[in-house]
């Protein structure tokens, strides 16, 4: 309620709401701007953590991707994928729902049930046998659909490219995903203990086109940015195709 010349006007916190909902609702029907260039202004100590990021890589990622790819069988590793995407998809749903698309909020739910129950818990995937393949979000392109835009480019340590949006996204997609609650400890764990996994599996199977970038260009820094930006505004056009998918996820989650 508001005083209004010593009258209480009723209502008037109820219609605030209604009307940021409404805002909210428009922005979700708008079409998002997809941005385009390259914004870099923080040049100098990106390359500086790209280069601390490529020795992470050489030392360490590298070679635990490689000894987990050679030393752990493709079916079990493709398991292991299988379950930590299952894992990540409470956090889809609500992501969708926050994105008001509710469509793909109640495919991915299916998907979820179907792939946890007959899938062994996700380590089967039945749900894309029947047409159920997965709606990949996070709370990046969240915002990006609620009118936020992309920011600045960023080299995150030892999480490697990423946007100023998609920085903060990253942060909140920690503590969005329903299961992060409810699932007691220690089975808690298999979250994130699954999907280091799963990185480590896609950095083995990508293994020879990150290392041409991050090795191979004349400059790694300017070829990763490149990539990144690039499948990174395809995938919120919404213009991506599975393959192209993977190898986005592959330059985003490098060093995660």
């Amino acid at each position: 309620m508001v005083s209004l010349g010593g009258k209480m006007l009723p209502g008037h916190g109820v219609s605030t709401k209604l009307a940021v909902l409404g805002c909210l609702l428009l922005a979700a029907c708008a079409t998002p701007e997809v941005a385009s260039g390259i914004h870099d202004p923080y040049e100098v100590t990106n390359r500086k953590i790209h280069e601390s990021n490529r020795n992470i890589d050489r030392k360490v990622l590298r070679p635990v991707a490689y000894a987990y790819g050679e030393s752990v069988p493709e079916p079990v590793r493709i398991g292991v994928s299988n379950f930590a995407d299952n894992l990540s998809l409470p956090g889809d749903v609500v992501n969708n729902i926050l994105q008001f698309r509710l469509d793909d909020a109640i495919h991915n739910t299916v998907r979820f049930m179907v792939n946890t129950t007959i899938g062994l818990g996700g380590v089967l995937d039945p749900g894309t046998a029947i047409g159920l393949t997965a709606r990949e979000t996070d709370f990046g392109e969240t915002l990006h659909v609620w009118g936020v835009g992309e920011g600045a480019y960023l080299e995150l340590p030892s999480l490697g490219p990423s946007t100023q949006r998609d920085a903060v996204g990253r942060g909140v997609d920690i503590f969005l995903n329903p299961l992060s609650y409810i699932v007691r400890k220690p089975e808690r764990y298999a979250l994130p203990a699954s999907g280091v996994a799963a990185r480590l599996g896609d950095r083995y199977r990508f293994g020879g086109t990150l290392d041409s970038v991050l090795y191979d260009s004349a400059d790694s820094y300017a070829q990763a940015r490149l990539v990144y930006l690039e499948n990174r505004r395809f995938q919120l056009s919404g213009d991506l195709e599975q393959d192209d998918e993977d190898l986005y996820d592959i330059y985003e989650e490098t060093f995660e």
